[in-house]
């Protein structure tokens, strides 16, 4: 059942009880997921306050009455009529795991309607401050209906009580995770197969992890090659492990991979197809080999291999200007551009006479980038229309194209670096706005040509930095002109820089472009704290810069104690980033209403170990990882993590779970 089809269904179902959702259906934040919820429900020494046997004979209405008197004295039911639910079971919903916020209908049927059947309900009902629990599931002869008051309460005080550990505590219960009084057989339970690869994952990110360790997880953990503190002798170990699938993702994954150890991978490998794989990709990522393997795989028996040799970075021309001679037209083609500087005359004629049209034509353009190209060349070998930006055009034939050329063929023209100043003025006044957009970010303007071209701009589309304002990154002079373009590319491009002058900087702060601030937080040393902290309240931060402008030096870390209040909770998750936050205030952010509070306290190191293992039952998934990953948890809180599906992996990459319980991990997943 897809998603828009199950949100349907889970209307109507609680349509049938006579519910009407509140918020649009929406999930209620309620400071305890249902998981938990369920708990006292479901549990053995669970006490029902009220059970009826399944042969009644007026089963569902008796359930009804029930439930709704037990509502009504325990105050699960708000003064404006709300309270959530959660519906065991549920093939509705997704977001069923969650709260739904209700109120009831004047004519309602909650036993009725939330089970398998009419009289077989399962479901529990919470009061809106998460402080009354109402569950009701049927059993085998009798429906029980259990109610837990001051649920808060009882939390907290189980939390304190789990929290509490020996030295002694803490050793017996890592020996009985494998062996011992209530220890588990992994192996005959079946759990390792489910376990296993959880383990492996958690065990990849684990900043305890020893070097045997880290070398015991290769072959078992696709996320160990990307993990960045990777001891040498691991990478080595990976880049020469006998399984392919290992080996191969160490070398895509690995930013900083060597060319000896790429010549090695190269020199080793076997099979034909792998090979073609590692030339492929150390030419996409532009990476340097040594020698030997330059000479392997520019002589490789596959041509396909050969035809990616031929982009490796500092290929030596030898071997290029025999991969410009190659018997296959595919290598010669791709060897045309890089080999083009150190081929003669014949040679460069041979490749411009070639029987092979994908070997003419890159020769065409390669020539065409020093000479000027005519209509007539450009016709009769019909190159694709994106020569006309990257080729030096015939005058003619470039100013023929500004006047009557199509609308694909003026916009790459308008990209051409090399057009004649009347040209790019004709251009510019192009009905086109996409002609016009491509001239207004040519270098060759000046700031007031570039103003004086209407341009349609889109503040919300991405863009990139111009290449050729990166080049002046470090000209102060060029960087103060450009910052005070009209062009907000030029302006976002300069914001890119790593260091700027004082009033530049001062200049780019107060743009109108909300994104030249971002780039400046994200990009510029220099950026101010005040523009940085007015970023923060928009900007989540990027995969290129997670950490900004958060992380940025300059972001300010004193006096922010004044928004622990602040109504907007990005704001009032910073007060814990000042010097003088306290552990209470980390405390009263781990009970929050907000989740972006909660996480920013459950990822706070003076957080109590009480308060971790009771956020461990957070609605939000990101605040109960954070909660497994507090730095002193209880060994049995963390084992009990260990051997749950849902919660080993996360568990696994606690940096307090011993050595030797990492070890003995790993020997069951050799088994």
């Amino acid at each position: 059942m897809s998603g828009g089809r199950e949100v349907t269904a889970f209307a109507q179902l609680l349509a049938g009880a006579g519910l009407e959702a509140g918020d649009a259906g929406g999930v209620e934040d309620a400071l305890l997921r249902p998981r938990a919820a369920w708990r006292p429900v479901i549990a053995a020494d669970a006490v029902p306050a009220v059970t009826v046997r399944r042969d009644h004979p007026g089963l569902v209405a008796e359930l009804n009455t029930h439930w709704h008197r037990l509502a009504s004295e325990h105050g699960l039911i708000g003064a404006d009529g709300a309270f959530l639910i959660n519906v065991a079971g549920s093939r509705w919903d997704p977001t069923a795991r969650g709260w739904t916020r209700v109120q009831l209908a004047p004519r309602w049927d909650l036993a009725g309607v939330l089970g398998e059947r009419p009289g077989q309900p399962e479901f529990v009902t919470l009061s809106a401050d998460g402080d009354t629990l109402l569950g009701v599931t049927t059993k085998e002869y009798e429906v029980w209906i259990v109610a837990v008051t001051e649920l808060g309460r009882q939390r907290e005080a189980a939390a304190q009580a789990e929290a509490q550990e020996t030295p002694q505590g803490q050793e017996a219960a890592w020996a009985s995770f494998f062996r011992g009084p209530g220890s588990v057989d992994f192996r005959a339970s079946g759990l390792i197969k489910a376990l296993g690869e959880k383990w492996a994952a958690g065990l990849a990110h684990n900043p305890a992890a020893t070097e045997d360790v880290l070398k015991s997880l290769l072959g078992h953990s696709h996320y160990l090659p990307w993990r960045s503190d990777l001891p040498p002798s691991v990478v080595d170990a990976g880049l020469a492990h006998p399984e392919w699938r290992v080996r191969g993702l160490f070398a895509e994954a690995r930013p900083t991979v060597t060319p000896e150890q790429w010549t090695r991978l190269v020199l080793a490998e076997q099979n034909p197809r792998q090979r073609w794989i590692l030339a492929t990709l150390a030419g996409d990522r532009r990476e340097e080999l040594t020698g030997p393997a330059y000479e392997r795989l520019a002589t490789d028996p596959a041509a396909r291999t050969r035809a990616e040799a031929a982009r490796l970075t500092a290929l030596p021309a030898p071997l290029l200007a025999a991969l410009a001679a190659d018997p296959e037209p595919t290598v010669r083609a791709s060897a045309c551009r890089p080999a083009w500087p150190h081929l003669d005359g014949p040679a460069r004629q041979r490749l411009l006479t070639d029987t092979a049209p994908e070997v003419r034509t890159a020769a065409m353009l390669r020539h065409h980038a020093e000479h000027p190209l005519s209509r007539a060349a450009f016709e009769a070998e019909g190159l694709e229309v994106s020569a006309l930006q990257s080729c030096r055009l015939d005058r003619d034939f470039a100013r023929s194209l500004a006047h009557q050329g199509n609308v694909d063929q003026r916009r790459m023209l308008a990209g051409n670096p090399d057009l004649a100043p009347d040209i790019t003025a004709l251009l510019a006044r192009d009905p086109d706005d996409g002609v016009r957009y491509t001239v207004s970010l040519r270098p060759d303007l000046t700031e007031a040509q570039r103003a004086d071209i209407r341009i349609d701009f889109d503040p919300g589309a991405l863009t990139f930095p111009l290449d050729w304002v990166v080049t002046l990154h470090t000209d102060p002079g060029a960087m103060r002109r450009l910052a005070a373009s009209s062009h907000p590319v030029v302006r976002r491009s300069v914001a890119r820089a790593e260091r700027l002058p004082e009033d530049v900087v001062a200049l780019l702060a107060e743009d109108e472009d909300r994104v030249v601030q971002l780039f400046l937080a994200e990009s510029c040393d220099d950026a101010p704290a005040d523009m940085l902290l007015r970023v923060w309240r928009w900007w989540t931060g990027s995969l290129t810069h997670p950490d900004r402008p958060r992380g940025h030096p300059n972001f300010p870390r004193h006096g922010l104690l004044r928004y622990a209040g602040d109504p907007d909770p990005r704001m009032r998750r910073l007060a814990l980033d000042d010097p003088a936050s306290s552990v209470e205030l980390v405390e009263r952010f781990s009970r929050d209403r907000d989740e972006e509070v909660r996480l920013r306290a459950a990822q706070d190191p003076r957080l109590t170990t009480a308060s971790a293992v009771r956020l461990l039952d957070d609605p939000s998934g990101a605040v109960r990882r954070a909660a497994m990953l507090h730095p002193h948890p209880p060994a049995r809180v963390l084992i009990r993590l260990l051997r749950d599906v849902e919660t080993a992996e996360t568990a696994a990459a606690n940096p307090s779970l011993p050595v030797g319980a990492m070890r003995e991990m790993l020997q069951l997943l050799a088994a």
